[in-house]
């Protein structure tokens, strides 16, 4: 304790640690008082839909309205929805809808949609960050925000959607390198595996539509993904920054655009190679269901604290295999993932920023979204509980 106390110390002045709030947060996470209760799938999912739905009000009466809030975080306190993570909770609104019964849910998915629909751009592309003035568009956010232009189309049928996503694919198309690989309007102007995801939003826009073209572009993406796989499994070029190790979360994008791909398009390679890392990083977890937040090749643990949100991803995938490939042994892991989750997700009541979110790391200062509860990370969170309680994958998928 004494040595992350005076990291603690070290910490920018930015995230305000001498408020009380914070300070009890923190404290809470140096004690151990941070754990919490592991209980029913419902309960948890509940409590993080609830979340959501409060960082969706944040926005009411602004001119992002309809989005969800990027998260709460210590520094800035509830931010702007944001265009990218706010496409893909479209998919976990409705779904969570029918599993909790609860049809005010497709009410706030069709405002989400409505909100990416009127901020997309006259070149099909999707603002990146939080679409303030001066923000480029960025490859993984305009394809996560396809994903929900999908379940738009399939869950409301409105065409405008599926013709926003395949505008969105036609300007993928153009920023595409002859050998699959996205090297431009990229997240600090590097390369990234991980986007995987938006091939496999391009590939279910291509076959949606039937835009070979796509489909044919989103297969070019992941056969270069399939390039940078290390014989452990590991995928490098993974990270956000040029040679910087991935955190679990990027490795989750990367497995699971890669996963889903190879579904659809009937593909053992990469069905294989999605097995393969899938399999590596299972034999990674501790017994109570730890991932480290970061790996290098080989697997090796780069970090003391957990990316919650890279554990309910990779629980996701370990579900996807046992359902569609049968590997039983991987269940045991992804209910460990989920139950290390639930031990992390605060069920207070209080309906605040705290109650029912989940933070980026474990504890909240580590190193991935560092003292925030990212709104993606309860919305991969609740994603992996209605997989586990009733096999719904999200979104909708082979």
């Amino acid at each position: 304790m004494t040595t992350q106390l005076s990291k603690l110390i070290q910490l920018p002045l930015r995230y305000k640690p001498w408020r009380p709030a914070h300070m009890a947060i923190v404290l809470d996470d140096l004690t151990g008082l941070s754990k919490q209760p592991v209980q029913a799938d419902e309960v948890h999912l509940k409590a993080a839909i609830d979340w959501l739905c409060r960082a969706q009000d944040q926005r009411l009466g602004q001119k992002d309205q309809g989005g969800i809030s990027a998260g709460w975080s210590f520094e800035d306190g509830w931010l702007p929805a944001y265009p990218e993570t706010s496409g893909y909770i479209i998919e976990t609104f409705l779904a969570a809808g029918t599993v909790l019964n609860n049809p005010e849910l497709k009410g706030r998915a069709q405002q989400i949609v409505d909100w990416e629909l009127s901020i997309q751009n006259p070149d099909g592309s999707f603002p990146g960050h939080f679409g303030e003035a001066g923000s480029k568009p960025v490859i993984f956010n305009t394809g996560q925000i396809m994903h929900g232009m999908i379940a738009g189309y399939l869950a409301f049928n409105r065409t405008e959607c599926l013709d926003a996503a395949v505008r969105a694919g036609k300007w993928m198309l153009s920023q595409q390198d002859d050998d699959g690989c996205w090297r431009r309007s990229v997240h600090n102007n590097t390369p990234h595996t991980y986007n995987t995801r938006s091939a496999w939003a391009l590939l279910r826009t291509g076959l949606l539509a039937n835009e070979q073209d796509l489909v044919d572009a989103a297969a070019k993406n992941i056969r270069w993904a399939l390039t940078q796989q290390t014989s452990s499994g590991w995928f490098k070029t993974n990270g956000f920054k040029e040679n910087g190790l991935p955190f679990t979360h990027n490795i989750a994008y990367a497995i699971r655009g890669v996963l889903e791909s190879g579904l659809l398009l009937d593909n053992e390679e990469m069905i294989g190679a999605a097995i393969k890392a899938a399999t590596a990083q299972a034999a990674q977890q501790r017994e109570d269901g730890w991932l480290s937040g970061t790996y290098a090749d080989n697997w090796a643990a780069q970090a003391n604290y957990c990316c919650l949100t890279g554990l309910a991803q990779m629980s996701i995938i370990w579900l996807r295999l046992l359902h569609s490939q049968g590997i039983k042994e991987l269940e045991q892991h992804a209910v460990r993932g989920i139950s290390y989750v639930k031990s992390n997700h605060r069920i207070t009541g209080k309906k605040d920023y705290q109650d029912g979110a989940v933070a980026g790391s474990a504890p909240v200062w580590g190193r991935y979204s560092m003292f925030e509860y990212p709104n993606w990370a309860a919305k991969f969170f609740a994603d992996a509980l209605m997989l586990n309680m009733a096999h719904i994958n999200i979104p909708e998928s082979k």
